[in-house]
């Protein structure tokens, strides 16, 4: 296929607009939005840039998003960078699970619907979702001595480096207790647009970013299964 300069042009400034911002939609920049929704070449080109870019760029809900790989530790996040962000100071590999674990979490109580969104439920209170992580864990912990090899996730380690975390105050900032360890992971979240975390109503609500991306990407049934799966619950038929 041949390209005109004009769409080599906006191609470039399209990706560099999702390189600086993560996102682009209609508000931000309608020339741009326009060329990449109703000019397939040019869309072509930006997703053949964002597949050198080790990213996937797709269009959900209106909105183009700029998606790093799982393994794209330039613009996204290493494992090493994500268990300083998340965890307390010399954290081992037990306490960043742990953290992604919270997260997992938090998407399943959120998200599960079988209507026209994967929604669930409007919010989730801090305290609430502490109460469900001691829970899910003390589970995943029983079946842990139950089994020889669940071919999962190793609750009991996670249950361990939980309950090693001091109980607070809902005003606990600090990482090593259960409630700063959640503010902490929430703050992040927040930071990347994913949700809005209330502190004086203890509140989480998802925004409309997360909502899109967990509608067209995550929740098909395959990825679904595999977080049912992390969290050890059966697969959905």
């Amino acid at each position: 296929m041949a390209y005109e300069v004009e769409d080599i042009k906006f191609s470039q400034t399209i990706f560099y607009h999702l390189l600086k911002n993560g996102e682009l939609n209609e508000k931000d920049d309608k020339e741009l939005y326009r060329a990449y929704s109703e000019n397939e070449r040019v869309m072509n080109l930006v997703k053949q840039q964002g597949e050198t870019g080790d990213c996937i760029v797709e269009k959900y809900g209106g909105t183009i998003y700029l998606i790093p790989k799982e393994d794209n530790d330039f613009i996204g996040y290493s494992k090493g960078e994500l268990k300083a962000e998340l965890c307390r100071s010399n954290a081992n590999d037990k306490d960043y699970y742990l953290s992604q674990f919270v997260i997992l979490t938090l998407l399943v109580e959120m998200y599960g619907s079988q209507g026209s969104s994967a929604k669930s439920r409007n919010y989730l209170r801090g305290g609430d979702l502490l109460n469900i992580l001691s829970s899910r864990l003390k589970e995943g912990a029983e079946k842990d001595e139950t089994e020889q090899d669940n071919g999962g996730i190793a609750f009991s380690n996670m249950q361990e480096r939980f309950e090693a975390l001091k109980s607070g105050d809902r005003t606990s900032r600090s990482k090593t207790t259960k409630e700063g360890f959640l503010y902490t992971i929430l703050k992040f979240l927040e930071n990347q647009s994913l949700i809005v975390y209330v502190e004086a109503d203890d509140m989480i609500t998802t925004s409309k970013k997360l909502d899109h991306f967990m509608d067209w990407n995550i929740l098909n049934k395959n990825n679904y299964n595999r977080v049912l799966i992390a969290l050890g619950e059966e697969e959905h038929e």
